[in-house]
């Protein structure tokens, strides 16, 4: 059987890894073992980031909903349930981009939530 060598092999995997540890400073971009170690860590993390993202995102737009919403006179959680029993079904992003950027259609959105309130209580 044939001797192989793995130099070429090696080289590529090395090239590999730099390549994604590019950016990262001191010996992590240019060494192989730190930069194969933070190159492992980064990916894991990235990952992970993308399914907190989510979450984040969504607080983010509950913030700004409730603060619009007491604005005109509501608090987030009257809001929500008045547009549920009222049968408005818009998501959390969508009114949050109506809370910044067209504020007289986010005051009719609660204008419906407050009557859908009142009706039932």
């Amino acid at each position: 059987m044939a001797r192989v060598k793995k130099g070429v092999t090696k080289h590529q995997r090395h090239k590999k890894i730099l390549k994604l540890a590019k950016g990262y400073r001191g010996g992590k971009s240019k060494l192989y073992r730190p930069a194969n170690e933070q190159v492992l860590k980064s990916l894991a993390y990235s990952y992970a980031h993308r399914k907190d993202k989510k979450g984040n995102f969504r607080k983010l737009w509950i913030a700004r909903i409730n603060a619009a919403a007491r604005m005109n006179g509501l608090s987030y959680s009257r809001m929500m349930n008045g547009l549920k029993k009222a049968g408005v079904s818009v998501n959390r992003k969508m009114l949050a981009e109506l809370a910044i950027s067209d504020a007289a259609a986010f005051a009719e959105i609660v204008n419906v939530a407050k009557s859908a309130n009142q009706k039932i209580s």
